[in-house]
């Protein structure tokens, strides 16, 4: 059964929302059906990025800050093309990945060079740099932002095409995960200077684990961009979105399939909630939960569920062993 719990989930997370357009009107007070579409979709976008992550990240080891360039480019891809020069809408988001791709290699084949620590600082200002760049494009909008059409299809669109996004991306980091490819990446995350030394292309393997990152980030950026109808430099190459893309697969469980998922979707509740309880000490709070994460469960929640599985059964079994007639009509 168990291995057949994600199908369920999907199952339900495609039927739900045409159950609950039976009843378009219904509110809840804390629920509504336009809320659970908006709260779907903007949750199937953090999840697909948080994935998009964990390929390079989890799997190769390699922390990089400078996603939220990616989701940016994506962003301003689609507005651009749809917005100024009119192109159908799906047909930006491919686009607007390709552009991800390109920005990959074009910093990628430099930072790789770098390791460790070093990757990591070096990528720290990319997101940074890039919104500097276009806060100062006034063609672009410039430091007031792009308005995009308003002639957009419904939330229950923007839902399924959440659905569809996070479903493929999930299918990707699985394949990979099992592949060769997903191998050569576990070898670097252990040891670089050994995985070398027995034939993996060090360089080759990290710059198409970033590119295959990038492609989706660029996706879901022009997805979201589609979905707002506004963004703005601030907004899409924020610092807050480059340590959010790191935050969420940690939180769940770096370097494992369902760990971003799971962090993605804790993520945006709590951001949610922080943003209108503590707009101010957001990101101090972000940061003390990083390094509780790292200093008590390395491996996210994912980790301390299964170190409380692994007590649960030990504690069993020394039940059997104190008591091993228990339930089996021992006494008269």
């Amino acid at each position: 059964m168990r291995k057949y719990w994600p199908f369920m989930l999907l199952f339900a997370m495609v039927v739900l929302p045409l159950f609950l357009g039976l009843a378009p009107n219904l509110d809840l007070g804390f629920f509504s059906y336009y809320y659970f579409l908006n709260l779907g979709f903007i949750t199937f976008v953090f999840v697909a990025q948080a994935v998009a992550w964990n390929i390079l990240g989890g799997y190769g080891g390699q922390i990089s800050f400078g996603y939220s360039a990616f989701f940016g480019l994506g962003a301003y891809t689609t507005a651009v093309l749809w917005g100024m020069y009119h192109w159908p809408m799906v047909l930006t988001f491919p686009v607007a990945g390709l552009v991800g791709v390109i920005f990959a290699i074009i910093i990628g084949l430099p930072t790789f060079r770098l390791t460790g620590p070093y990757f990591s600082i070096a990528t720290l200002g990319i997101g940074e740099a890039m919104r500097v760049l276009m806060l100062n494009i006034n063609s672009l909008g410039g430091a007031s932002g792009m308005n995009l059409p308003t002639t957009i299809p419904g939330k229950m669109w923007f839902y399924y095409a959440g659905l569809i996004l996070v479903s493929g991306t999930l299918a990707v980091s699985a394949w990979v995960r099992q592949s060769k490819f997903g191998l050569a990446l576990f070898a670097l995350n252990m040891d670089q200077n050994a995985a070398a030394s027995l034939g993996v292309n060090v360089a080759l393997y990290k710059n198409l684990a970033h590119m295959l990152g990038a492609f989706i980030v660029g996706m879901s950026g022009g997805l979201y961009a589609t979905y707002f109808q506004y963004i703005h430099p601030d907004q899409v190459f924020g610092f807050q979105a480059s340590i959010s893309l790191v935050l969420m697969p940690v939180i769940g469980g770096v370097g494992t399939l369902w760990g971003p998922v799971l962090g993605g979707t804790i993520y945006y509740f709590l951001e949610d909630t922080l943003l209108s309880s503590l707009p101010s000490l957001h990101l101090l709070v972000y940061g003390v939960l990083l390094v509780l994460i790292i200093v008590l469960e390395p491996n996210g929640l994912l980790g301390m569920a299964a170190r409380v599985q692994r007590w649960w059964r030990a504690r069993q079994k020394e039940h059997t062993v104190a008591f091993p007639d228990a339930g089996k009509g021992a006494l008269p």
